[in-house]
């Protein structure tokens, strides 16, 4: 007989440890992140520098233009998220939807590698949002899905690995990929005789990121018999979801998400409104002059930084004086992302005045956004998976990852709103950082009654009573 090939584990084994599956939906993590972080860092600068018509002609996006599509885009990456959470767990179970996805989103990034005209970005970016964005709520709800009751106390602690991870490889592709793209800023960085090895340009910068993608999904292949893989509900699905706690669940969560849709309006356009800000500042750090995209890089390097120091010192410090709950955290976090707007509105003004600012000043507005974003989004995605039923982690994922397309779909319409035919603005100037902060504002205030009104229940599979919340 032919040797039978080995079983999945289908339920978390009873330990108090980490669970063996960890460290390759870690290392995974890190790869993917490192693809999809690095051709969207280059994106904006590709649609308005580096786009060609089909004779191989310039043929850049207006800056209008192209902050509506990088925002559309990103929207479709976290729309289908809602696609991904049903297949996933009504039809293959998120193991096998991940892995032949994984597989869309590399043929995504080789459209982008092998054609730069409009053509090959419409391609790829639909490849890669669907791709990308069907595997999101399955590997967050993935995570969870390794522990069990004994060891529950534990996946505080890996969501704070995995958002690492996902900041490690957002921080090394968003200083290395813009190099990739600029020939000139390659040249100087790392010599002539190198330059004529690998060409930079957008196929160079562009494929990297598609060979990390690769090596990602490679990575999760290898972790397939560590897994826990948790088989798909099938047809009952949707009655769980619409029924009893289900239903409790969306209507305790979905207004949550409209708050933290404000967060992601701002939060996002650090792709593109801070990046063109960012040419009309003094970019010298230390003698060496970086590229606008590359102070994308800064969010994650904080990121590495406040993770821990939030974790191990800042949240303590506060609960010993003020309970710090989940939506309190939220709460903290959606005022921060106002106050780095406003930073923000303060260095434009100097710009529309005709000076020339530090780079400084986005710097300290990419420190209060950063705060706000470990405690908005880290904190929402550890608080999504909890209150989800066992039944339904990775649709209870997709809705929360709605909003972060909800935000950008937002920011994509105000910008085709306010452009004029002749391609000027409605909000000129430091008026449109003003607009957004006072949005931001307006969303903080009216989460205050919700979150003091919220009633949850906690779910933890192995579990199946709820705790209250």
């Amino acid at each position: 007989m032919p040797a039978m090939s080995k079983p999945y584990l289908t339920a978390p084994v009873p330990s108090s440890e980490m669970p063996k599956g960890i460290p390759y939906i870690v290392g995974n993590e890190a790869a993917e992140r490192f693809s999809f972080y690095g051709m969207r860092a280059i994106l904006y600068v590709f649609m308005t520098q580096y786009l060609l018509d089909h004779a191989g002609e310039a043929a850049p996006m207006s800056d209008g233009d192209a902050k509506f599509w990088t925002h559309q885009f990103i929207f479709a990456v976290y729309a289908t998220p809602i696609l991904g959470a049903i297949v996933a767990d009504w039809l293959l179970g998120k193991y096998r939807t991940i892995v032949l996805l994984s597989l869309v989103y590399c043929a995504g990034h080789l459209a982008l590698a092998v054609d730069d005209t409009r053509v090959g970005l419409a391609l790829g970016l639909a490849l890669i949002a669907f791709g990308s964005g069907a595997i999101k709520p399955c590997v967050s709800a993935h995570v969870g899905d390794q522990f069990g009751a004994q060891n529950q106390h534990l996946i505080g602690r890996v969501f704070g690995w995995f958002y690492l991870a996902i900041n490690l490889g957002a921080f090394l592709s968003t200083l290395l990929t813009p190099l990739l793209l600029d020939h000139a800023k390659f040249v100087e960085t790392f010599g002539a005789s190198l330059a004529n090895v690998v060409h930079p340009g957008p196929h160079l910068a562009f494929a990297v990121p598609g060979i990390l993608m690769g090596l990602a999904t490679l990575i999760f292949w290898l972790g397939r018999y560590k897994f826990i893989h948790v088989p798909a509900r099938g047809d009952g699905l949707l009655a769980e979801v619409f029924t009893g706690a289900g239903r409790r669940t969306l209507l305790h969560l979905v207004p949550l998400y409209v708050f933290v849709a404000a967060f992601w309006c701002l939060f996002d356009q650090s792709t593109s409104a801070w990046v063109e800000q960012a040419k009309s500042m003094d970019r010298h750090v230390f003698g060496y002059e970086m590229l606008e995209s590359q102070f994308q890089a800064i969010n994650p390097l904080f990121i590495l930084i406040f993770v821990p120091l939030f974790t191990y010192v800042v949240y303590p410090a506060i609960d010993r004086v003020w309970p710090l709950t989940p939506l309190r955290k939220i709460g903290i976090g959606l005022v921060f992302s106002t106050l780095s707007f406003v930073v923000c509105g303060l260095a434009q003004t100097l710009i529309d005045d005709g000076q020339t600012p530090s780079i400084g000043w986005q710097v300290l507005a990419y420190i209060v956004l950063t705060a706000a974003e470990v405690m908005v989004s880290i904190t929402c995605l550890e608080f999504s998976y909890k209150q989800a039923p066992n039944s339904m982690k990775s649709v209870i994922m997709s809705l929360y990852m709605l909003s972060v397309a909800a935000g950008n779909e937002f920011t994509a319409i105000v910008n085709w709103a306010i452009t004029r035919a002749d391609k000027t603005s409605l909000l000129p100037g430091a008026s449109y950082y003003w607009f957004f902060a006072g949005v931001m504002l307006f969303a903080a205030v009216c989460y205050i009654p919700f979150s003091l009104r919220y009633q949850g229940e906690d779910y933890v599979q192995g579990d199946d009573q709820p705790a209250s919340s």
